[in-house]
């Protein structure tokens, strides 16, 4: 009897040890990265992009309030579906405090809904409609690395300026290519250019055949290539094949990241000319963190993964400055706050979510050019963020007081 009374005794005092522990630990801070981890963007956002999360969580100190800070990561596959299903999952039962994505805007608006339902912070790092501050914004969403509106404003101006003033687009048949295709035709038309057709393509093609011969028949001065990742390489290099270039038409990239120019080669890439968020070999700075960064992933940043990086330490100084976790107190505090670091100077927050920082007008090196690996673009023009992005004076989304 002894003997079960000692048990029964030890036991309620692990039981009531356990409870008070459990009591003392504070909760952490829970930070959700979704992410394509294996397929056509898995190299621009991917695990770079959970690693550059990481990187800020623990140059950050790992706390914050006195919490420990958690990273999720996922696999979204680039489905709309699973990638919604994963954000209510971890709002529901794993209590995320913020979700930062990567390279899908189809995704990136059905995340932007459920944020607004759930009241959570979604930073976008690396979709890019510029819906998502314009008409479907959200005064929980922060668009932080580049929108549709800049790529086409920086490249299209560029391009048409330059007697490039007729466009043939092959474009992504999804909302990032569409709303990157009509941004462009735009801006090609503001500068008295022409749109002479365009020609939608899957997403994950391997064959650009058929769209090729649309673009050679069209005459078009220019062929707008208004897609991403593996689709952009695919396409280049069968460009190449095709003999665009040497036929007299210019090959424009709409979309480009580091990891494209690296996976196809100066060879086919040199002369391409984008609009870019960032480049890791623009100053000390830059270099600094890619350094930092090429040491624990074995390459150099895109601009999705150091925006990563920047985004996911300026949410947490804003947590440190509201004394909470509070959604609307940490957007407040969000967009008070000048984000100066490698990535932006003077970069800014505004109402709509937009994080308005310079772009860069970039061009891929000859191979004769490159004095290493890396050493892969140059930057032709700085184009300042109140002209790279939408004015609010344009926009329509509602959080923009007018006048």
């Amino acid at each position: 009897m002894k003997f079960k009374l000692t048990s029964l005794a030890a036991l309620s005092f692990a039981a009531l040890f356990a409870s008070c522990a459990s009591a003392q630990t504070p909760k952490p801070v829970r930070i959700g990265a979704l992410v394509d981890m294996s397929g056509i963007y898995s190299a621009h956002g991917g695990p770079g992009m959970v690693t550059a999360v990481n990187m800020a969580i623990e140059d950050f100190g790992g706390k914050v309030l006195g919490r420990p800070i958690e990273v999720l990561s996922a696999n979204y596959q680039n489905k709309v579906d699973i990638a919604s299903a994963r954000a209510r999952e971890w709002y529901d039962r794993d209590d995320v405090d913020m979700i930062i994505e990567s390279t899908d805007s189809a995704a990136s608006l059905a995340l932007q809904r459920i944020g607004v339902e759930k009241k959570k912070i979604t930073i976008f790092a690396g979709s890019a409609t510029s819906a998502l501050t314009n008409a479907d914004c959200s005064p929980y969403g922060i668009h932080y690395v580049y929108d549709t509106y800049a790529l086409s404003h920086g490249t299209g101006i560029a391009v048409t300026k330059a007697g490039g003033d007729s466009w043939f687009f092959i474009t992504a048949d999804y909302a990032f290519g569409q709303a990157l295709e009509k941004d462009t035709a735009e801006v090609v038309k503001q500068n008295n250019g022409k749109v002479l057709g365009s020609v939608r393509a899957p997403l994950n093609t391997p064959d650009f055949s058929s769209f090729l011969l649309q673009a050679q028949a069209s005459k078009a001065k220019v062929v707008g290539l208004a897609n991403a990742g593996t689709d952009t390489q695919n396409s280049v290099r069968q460009a190449n094949e095709f003999g665009i270039t040497e036929g007299g038409q210019k090959l424009v990239t709409l979309l480009v990241f580091l990891h494209d120019i690296k996976g196809l080669g100066l060879k086919a890439a040199q002369g391409l000319q984008f609009t870019d968020g960032f480049y890791w070999d623009y100053n000390d700075e830059t270099r600094a963190f890619a350094n930092k960064f090429y040491a624990r992933h074995k390459g150099m940043p895109s601009m999705v993964q150091a925006g990563a990086y920047s985004a996911t330490m300026h949410y947490l100084k804003a947590i440190a400055a509201a004394g909470s976790t509070d959604a609307d107190a940490v957007s407040a505090k969000m967009k008070e706050a000048p984000i100066n670091d490698f990535f932006a100077k003077n970069g800014k927050i505004r109402a709509d979510g937009r994080m308005v920082h310079d772009m860069y007008l970039a061009e891929a090196k000859k191979p004769s050019e490159s004095k290493s690996d890396w050493d892969l673009l140059k930057i032709n023009a700085v184009i300042p963020g109140d002209q790279a992005f939408r004015p609010l004076s344009e926009s329509v989304c509602p959080l923009v007081k007018k006048g």
